[in-house]
């Protein structure tokens, strides 16, 4: 058994078991895979109102220099394979990037991390003096794409850590030109490269009894599966990190939207347009916990082989690690959370999460369908002359994903 959103549900091996609907105060649009993200707006002011669907449950710093520290060995997993293809993905300006198909997905994705770790931290100083100051650990940390939420968020340290080596020298030369141009307080912070998921960081750390606040983990957790010997080391270096009372956030792929599409899609493929998930011909009538690999293919961002993460095992194993889990949502969940809360509805105008339809230059595909919500909801409506959202494949491929919310007991 297991809770999310509130719900009790159970794990049959393929689908999530729920007939339970959101209760909120926006509209539905009820797919089976999930509905499509529609904001209306009229030229003369924006009216934010989203359609979501039926789910499937689920201080001053101090002078320190950043620095790194090496944690990568050579071995049968496939570590090496992910580093590799992290450290090749080349690194692209805003302007090449603004031509991506998925450049609104990736900025809907990135609105809903800066939601969630303003959540995170909002909850660590509901609980602490006024000036407390903060330290994150963050796991997967990449070329630094989070580095200004955790300036915005007024963080005093930050560790980062990544498997990927390139990824880190690049994260490490974002932060020192945020620091360099001088705008405001900036945060300490120091690099590690390592497989997190083999190794414990703690020792590598500049100050190896420095407890967390917060451990963040953006769309990296799921690697931790391809046994269960790293599932548990990556644990460990969230668990023995972390303060009593810390939190622990966490961005997966849904086991359980995933094999719904699967069973939907007849086979062992499932995607659209813009992604792509694929089981081995290989693959066992009756998959283990752990080691169950599919490849996944985003458009121009990812190629690169995923592992399931089973909830009820990742739930046990965390309270094990004294990692109680406070909630697990999808993202057209949290979505929804985030529309609620004033700052988050400004950045979603800042961030350019969400596309103009129609667009007086040319929407991010032209395929037949991809609006046809859209569309429809302009007819429904006198007086809307355009609507803010994203394509029928984005959000469909933004809907694999969850958030995942733990909070350290003991």
């Amino acid at each position: 058994m297991s809770v999310v959103d509130h719900q009790v549900s159970r794990w049959t091996g393929e689908l999530w078991q729920s007939s339970a609907k959101l209760a909120c105060v926006y509209t539905a649009v009820a797919e089976t895979t999930g509905g499509f993200l529609r904001i209306v707006c009229r030229v003369t002011r924006p009216i934010v109102t989203p359609h979501t669907s039926h789910t499937h449950k689920m201080a001053d710093p101090d002078v320190v220099s950043p620095h790194k520290k090496q944690a990568v060995e050579g071995d049968s997993s496939l570590g090496s394979v992910v580093a590799s293809h992290y450290n090749n993905i080349e690194e692209k300006g805003l302007r090449e990037r603004s031509k991506s198909r998925i450049f609104y997905m990736r900025n809907s994705n990135n609105w809903i991390k800066s939601f969630l770790i303003s959540y995170c931290l909002k909850q660590i100083r509901d609980r602490q003096v006024d000036g407390y100051p903060i330290s994150v650990l963050d796991l997967g940390c990449g070329k630094g794409g989070d580095l200004l939420k955790w300036q915005k968020g007024n963080i005093q340290y930050l560790v980062c850590a990544d498997i990927a080596e390139t990824s880190v020298e690049q994260c490490k030369e974002r932060y020192n030109r945020t620091k360099n141009r001088g705008r405001g307080n900036c945060f300490n912070a120091e690099f590690i490269v390592a497989d997190c998921t083999k190794k414990r960081i703690k020792p590598l750390m500049e100050n190896s009894k420095r407890q967390m606040d917060l451990v963040s983990c953006q769309f990296a957790f799921h690697y931790c599966f391809e046994s269960l010997p790293q599932a548990e080391t990556m644990l460990r270096n969230v668990s023995e990190n972390l303060k009593k009372g810390g939190y622990f956030v966490a961005t997966i792929p849904s086991a359980y939207e995933i094999m719904s599409r699967m069973k939907l899609s007849g086979g062992r493929k499932c995607g659209n347009e813009v992604y792509t998930i694929e089981f081995p011909e290989s693959r066992s009538e009756n998959p283990p916990l752990f080691g169950d690999r599919y490849n996944f293919f985003l458009e121009g961002v990812v190629d690169c082989p995923e592992f399931l993460v089973h909830p009820p095992t990742l739930q046990k194993l965390a309270k094990k690690w004294g990692l109680e889990l406070l909630w697990c949502r999808k993202f057209d969940t949290v979505y929804q959370d985030a529309l609620k809360d004033p700052d988050s509805q400004h950045l979603l105008n800042v961030m350019q999460a969400l596309e103009q339809y129609p667009n007086r230059d040319e929407q991010a595909t032209a395929t037949e369908g991809e609006y046809s919500h859209a569309q429809e909801h302009l007819n429904e409506r006198r007086g809307v002359d355009a609507i803010r959202t994203l394509s029928k494949s984005e959000w469909e491929a933004l809907c694999i994903y969850q958030a995942w919310v733990f909070r350290k007991i003991t």
